[in-house]
């Protein structure tokens, strides 16, 4: 980043914006419910350097950003998550690549402002659009900078960027009742049963690397939702896998639990202490709303064929919280990535007004449920004689 600083280059830099053109001050666009309107559409040899938004809605609407003329979008992520937001919730942080703004920190579909720095080169052409899949009119504001580039700046192995939103709500897991970090939670995980059984990231073919992933939790068994193993399988499946973890904060760079901080690598963007029922007055008062982050900058997962990245839902899968992730990689060549869930079923689950969970099946995407094998189910029964 600071290094090009130093170096003279023949490029022009360039913004799409929402500025009003008569000149008056309503620089918005306002989207329609059902409309897709295109943002920026950029002639190549390009690079986007940096995407700022500003609205009030989070979950309802979609970022999209297709590459040179791509069949399907590289990116295709619901506005909050993908600026590392979950559940439609704001909250003031900052990291190398993503950064939000708020005077209403933990507030529901309120104004933030939202950056991305993630670099984002093309040859052709790049087109972002914002997709608006609720039933409101949204006031959108954005800048889209991005600045050209001489062809031999992308010639070779020059990578595209693509982010990818998956939720499943519950997952599937076999032992909820279980506490975490209990003997009954102690089940073993390894082989095919952690390929079939993890929660999955990502998982993509073709060449290039992972940098990185937000994972959202919301925490219905209301304990410590972690003790989740990554697990990173790159070029088909082994046994143990390439990357192999200790646990879901020791993923995310943190020991211990999460905290409540926001580093330029890792950290909490929402931290589940800060929304709890009674302090907030809108999640149960124990468990809450968490979404976290990391980013390998310095240590990209390099793929030459495939990619799965999975983490453990509560050691060994036992966990039925809801859970949703989006996952950021480079590819040598604009690749097909997975559709978000309709509007509904990626719609955050709210509490009534003594904190309980409104379990509305209208908004869940069930994940995989897991069978339980002969351990899982002499496990549950002994959680159950304990209880």
């Amino acid at each position: 980043m600071l290094h090009d600083l130093t170096r003279i280059r023949n490029r022009k830099t360039g913004r799409a914006s929402s500025w009003e053109t008569n000149g008056r001050n309503t620089d918005r666009w306002m989207i329609a419910p059902g409309e897709t309107r295109v943002l920026a559409d950029i002639e190549g040899p390009a690079q986007i350097t940096h995407i700022w938004m500003t609205q009030r809605s989070y979950r309802e609407c979609l970022i999209r950003i297709t590459f040179d003329d791509a069949k399907t979008p590289q990116v295709n992520v619901p506005i909050g998550d993908f600026f590392c937001l979950g559940n439609g919730i704001v909250n003031s942080f900052e990291s190398a690549l993503f950064s939000a703004s708020t005077n209403h920190n933990n507030k529901f579909n309120t104004g933030c402002a939202l950056n991305c720095y993630v670099p984002m080169p093309f040859r052709k052409r790049a087109v972002v659009e914002l997709v608006n899949e609720g039933k409101e009119e949204r006031g959108q504001y954005f800048y889209i900078d991005y600045e050209t580039l001489e062809p031999q700046d992308v010639e070779g192995d020059l990578g595209f960027f693509h982010a990818e939103f998956r939720r499943t709500n519950p997952f599937g897991g076999w032992g909820h009742e279980i506490t975490v970090n209990t003997p009954e939670a102690n089940a073993v995980n390894k082989g095919r049963t952690a390929w079939e059984n993890n929660y999955v990231i990502l998982e993509t073919k073709g060449r290039g690397h992972y940098i990185g992933c937000n994972l959202s939790v919301t925490n219905f068994q209301g304990t410590w939702w972690g003790e989740g193993d990554d697990m990173i399988w790159v070029d088909g499946y082994k046994w143990p896998p390439d990357i192999h973890g200790t646990g879901s904060e020791d993923y995310l760079n943190q020991a211990w639990g999460m905290q409540d901080n926001a580093f330029m690598r890792n950290g909490s963007s929402i931290y589940e202490g800060n929304n709890r029922y009674g302090e907030g007055n809108w999640t149960r008062a124990q468990g809450g709303y968490q979404t976290s982050y990391v980013f390998h900058l310095e240590n990209p997962v390099r793929f030459q064929k495939e990619i799965k990245v999975t983490i453990e839902h509560g050691h060994a899968n036992h966990l039925a919280n809801e859970m949703c992730s989006v996952a950021y990689w480079y590819a040598n060549k604009p690749t097909r990535v997975i559709a978000p869930p309709p509007v509904a079923k990626r719609m955050p689950v709210l509490c009534d007004n003594q904190g309980n969970w409104i379990i509305d099946k209208k908004n869940q995407c069930p994940g995989k449920k897991i069978k339980p094998n002969a351990e899982m189910k002499r496990l549950k029964a002994k959680w159950a004689r304990k209880k």
